[in-house]
């Protein structure tokens, strides 16, 4: 799955643009031959208030040093409120698929061949990132500590909602020649 992931990042995406919907659709196979639901996966509200006071300071720890240092070095980008809002709510969301996709399939999979799941489904996620130097480090390090939050709460809407945050921030914070619009694959490369 993830050489698909990978191969449709690389050569498939220009030319086949929907081509997604079929690996979503190997996905969603995988997970109703072993019997797993959205529910056991992840999609669920059970534990997502346990799991958010554990994670908020957290990553509110992190916002807060990352605007701070946006601000000192003056790359916080200017934005308008309904701009603003509008990238977060994507960001939520585009956040809530990137986790569903390392937790609830990658890190499942993983922890029934292995105990480091964790680390080999932030290893994945971290190479899905090439050849974006910024993102490698951020979703290694991101990657894991999503895998070992998921294993303890498997709350997906949590680590959607994190992921969102975090990115948007470092959207806001980072500059552009710096993390080429977070791009990834040949997109990087302006393609």
């Amino acid at each position: 799955m993830f050489l698909l992931i990978e191969l449709y990042i690389w050569r498939i995406r220009s030319a086949l643009p929907r081509f997604w919907l079929a690996i979503l659709a190997l996905l969603l196979i995988s997970h109703a031959l072993r019997r797993e639901t959205p529910r056991s996966l992840g999609f669920r509200a059970a534990d997502f208030r346990r799991g958010a006071r554990a994670c908020a300071p957290w990553v509110a720890a992190v916002v807060a040093a990352a605007l701070a240092l946006g601000a000192a070095l003056r790359t916080l980008r200017d934005v308008t409120f309904r701009w603003a809002l509008l990238s977060f709510l994507v960001y939520c969301a585009w956040g809530l698929v990137q986790q569903y996709l390392l937790n609830g399939y990658f890190v499942n999979r993983f922890a029934q061949a292995n105990a480091r799941a964790p680390a080999l489904a932030a290893a994945c996620f971290c190479l899905a990132h090439l050849p974006n130097w910024f993102l490698m480090p951020v979703t290694l390090a991101g990657g894991y500590a999503a895998a070992r939050v998921y294993q303890a709460y498997r709350n997906l809407f949590l680590l959607g909602l994190a992921h969102g945050v975090l990115g948007f921030t470092i959207y806001l914070v980072v500059p552009d020649t710096v993390t080429r619009h977070l791009y990834v694959g040949p997109r990087w490369f302006g393609g």
